[in-house]
């Protein structure tokens, strides 16, 4: 059967990308993390805990999506690796928050001017060390 949409096949080979994917399925873990850490912040949380709990929060929710949709893995077992990973995304992201809010920029504005520079270590992390034999 012939497609009608000559635009199917192009978009079919886009999303094979693997880095494309991770970013569309990035948006919606990046809303759900950010969400909840701006959520934290409004409760009067510090905003290292704020992180803290938004990414243990977002955890079991992105390694499912990021599992599935971008590399293809169900594989439960790398659950402790993809933690280790966001334990590394965790400490660079808490440290990058508090240089920018030495030079005066508020943890709200920082967290958020830090979600691309974390998700592309995030990828270069689950791309090369959680699901890299997925």
């Amino acid at each position: 059967m012939q497609e009608t949409n000559p635009s199917l096949p192009w978009m079919r080979k886009l999303l094979q990308v693997k880095l494309l994917r991770f970013l569309l399925v990035g948006v919606l873990n990046a809303a759900f993390g950010y969400g909840c850490f701006a959520g934290f912040l409004y409760l009067g949380l510090h905003y290292s805990a704020a992180l803290l709990l938004a990414t243990v929060l977002g955890v079991a929710f992105n390694f499912k999506s990021t599992g599935a949709l971008v590399f293809g893995s169900n594989n439960n077992k790398l659950i402790f690796r993809f933690v280790a990973g966001y334990g590394v995304v965790y400490g660079t992201n808490v440290v990058g928050i508090a240089a920018l809010k030495l030079l005066g920029v508020e943890p709200y504005l920082a967290g958020m001017a830090l979600i691309v520079p974390m998700a592309l270590l995030s990828f270069v992390i689950n791309n090369r060390f959680v699901f890299k034999y997925a």
